[in-house]
């Protein structure tokens, strides 16, 4: 087990392998260690040259974390009575994990946090997928041993049950892209394998993949294998669910079809675990709220159960009452009416666009004439295959219109719907795009700090993962000065904090540049957050689309929310969105109204 430092302390010293490089440095760690000066062994080496910190020994000073050129150590001060919840601890000065989330029969629980804190790994212990060492990283730790730790608790129970077998888990993990690597052959034969029989239809209906049966798995979109993966879920034989991110890559509309879908499956013999970013669909789906907080990479701390208003204000405040702890030094607000007129969001000189249309085999966007006006960001709304990152393509000058128009602007900062790796350094491709921004401070206190980019400086892009990919090249268009932002669907992958800052620098880069910006996302609250009006894109998915020109958010919001069918309350604290349940009395007061977003003043 862990030994913690003097009085009340935990120390914990993190060392991070793939940044660590032995061979480039001069051991600054042990050179600059205080106890090692005085005689002490703090810091050893193992045979390949990586330090091994002794966390009992450690001063928790943060010298060595200062001093490494690679900045590969983190350490880390607990409060010594999380020593005894320590679930699982990948290996020697490695990432650890506090606590465990519980499931209750006949209710949905939703697990929040940032990325790298732990929720997967929360996730995989709870699908027997990982088996938790509780610390002890020599030996194996038995069943017994771990239902012992977790004694008179529902966890407990929970691995009392898998151990008789009663547990059958069935489990969606997170990436789903890695499906097709492991998974061969058609829809429809997928699915007759996993589903049972009676649930064959339902669940092909659920979630629109009768036209996707006879078609190979490795030839899916990231929405279709997402819908796949779910389909293949829920319909297996189990009694306990386990839904790792089912929202991403999903339009609006699919994500709370997937929600209802998830909640259909609830039973009082059933259990249900839900980790996902888009809050509005994690508040609807769930009863109870588990916060998971840490440092990422470092430790993660499991908090709860919460209600699951409670539990999503107090990861947006950043601070648990029950325990004392402050894990964010701000809180995420949202704006509770929107700006009520064009001049209040921006005003200016207006960038204008005609009438045109853009046709592909199959497939025709009408474009309806619009303008945009200096300073406002234009959040971009409808479903998937509707048309939206072509009107993208169309303003960034990627695409010309049938009638051979194209639209040309000095500077355009374009971050793409799915970025392509490129042989670069992060630290170069950032410090080009930022230019002199690079060295000041509000660069970094903005951006490079809170995205945790100065850890992925010396990574070649080509080497990133999809979601680290996905933040620097999101971080790059934000980078460079420009006068017109097109940014598609920059949240996926991005846990909720991240999302958040990159849409507060969005908000204020477009302010201060008097720029002309347009963000398409599926995540209702980043549109929420960040937009000044909204352009609603209708028609019919794969077919036909229709590029509606910018309007208030009021109507933006009430026109694509009627068509989808969901209404939105405020949340009194917050101002978060929150969906109402179909058929309450608040649903139909709000129908009934016309008012499916912000409740008439």
């Amino acid at each position: 087990m862990l030994s913690g430092g003097a009085g009340r302390s935990l120390r914990i010293a993190v060392v991070d392998r793939d940044k660590c490089d032995p061979k480039k440095c001069s051991r600054e760690c042990y050179r600059f260690c205080p106890p090692i000066r005085s005689g002490k062994e703090v810091i050893k080496f193992d045979e390949e040259g990586y330090p091994r910190i002794i966390e009992a020994l450690c001063l928790g000073c943060g010298i060595c974390a200062a001093k490494c050129p690679f900045k590969a150590i983190t350490i880390v001060n607990l409060p010594k009575e999380l020593e005894e919840d320590l679930v699982h601890q990948y290996g020697p000065n490695a990432f650890r994990l506090y606590r465990l989330p519980y499931l209750e029969a006949g209710s949905v629980v939703g697990l929040v946090g940032k990325n790298g804190v732990g929720k997967t790994t929360a996730m995989q212990i709870l699908a027997k997928v990982l088996k938790p060492n509780l610390g002890k990283l020599e030996g194996e730790v038995d069943a017994e041993e771990v239902a012992r730790q977790f004694r008179g608790t529902l966890i407990q129970d929970y691995f009392a049950r898998v151990a008789r077998g009663e547990i059958k888990v069935s489990y969606k993990p997170q990436y789903i892209d890695k499906i097709p690597k492991v998974v061969k052959g058609k829809v429809g034969e997928v699915l007759r394998k996993v589903a049972k029989p009676e649930k064959l239809e339902q669940v092909i209906d659920l979630f629109e993949l009768k036209h996707l049966l006879d078609r190979d798995v490795s030839a899916l979109s990231g929405g279709e294998l997402q819908r796949l993966a779910l389909a293949a879920c829920i319909s297996r034989d189990a009694n306990t669910f386990l839904i790792d991110e089912p929202s991403s890559f999903l339009d609006i509309k699919q994500r709370f079809k997937a929600a209802a879908a998830i909640r259909s499956i609830l039973s009082k013999d059933t259990r249900v675990l839900v980790c996902d970013h888009d809050l509005a669909v994690l508040d609807y789906l769930s009863d109870k709220i588990f916060v998971i907080y840490g440092r990422p990479g470092a430790f993660g701390v499991v908090s709860g159960p919460f209600g699951a208003r409670e539990g999503i204000n107090i990861f947006l405040q950043g601070y648990i009452p029950t325990e004392n702890v402050r894990f964010r030094s701000e809180k995420i607000v949202f704006q509770a009416r929107p700006p009520s007129s064009v001049e209040e969001a921006g005003g200016g000189v207006p960038l204008q666009w005609p009438a045109m249309t853009k046709s592909y085999e199959g497939f025709r966007l009408e474009v309806l004439e619009g303008r945009v006006f200096q300073g406002e960001v234009i959040g971009i709304l409808g479903p998937n295959g509707i048309g939206k990152t072509t009107f993208i393509k169309l303003l960034a000058g990627i695409e010309e219109s049938d009638e051979g128009y194209k639209l040309e602007f000095k500077s355009i900062s374009y971050k793409p719907q799915y970025p392509e790796p490129r042989d670069e350094l992060v630290e170069t491709a950032l410090r080009e795009a930022a230019g002199s921004k690079f060295d000041t401070e509000l660069y970094w206190d903005e951006l490079i700090r809170p995205l945790g980019l100065e850890r992925l400086f010396d990574r070649n892009m080509s080497d990133l993962s999809g979601g680290e990919l996905q933040k620097v090249v999101t971080a790059e268009a934000l980078s460079r000065d420009a006068e017109v932002y097109l940014l598609d669907e920059p949240s996926a992958y991005l846990d909720v904090e991240e999302r958040f800052i990159i849409t507060k620098v969005l908000r204020r880069v477009t302010m201060d540049r008097r720029a002309y910006t347009f963000l398409v996302d599926h995540d209702l609250m980043v549109l929420d957050f960040a937009s000044s009006r909204l352009m609603v894109f209708s028609g019919e998915p794969g077919k036909h689309g229709v590029a509606n020109p910018p309007t208030n958010l009021r109507d933006g919001f009430n026109s694509f929310l009627k068509e989808v069918g969901i209404t939105f309350r405020r949340d009194p604290d917050t101002k978060r969105p929150r969906a109402n349940k179909p058929g309450s009395q608040l649903d139909k007061m709000q129908k009934e109204a016309g008012e499916y977003y912000y409740l008439a003043a």
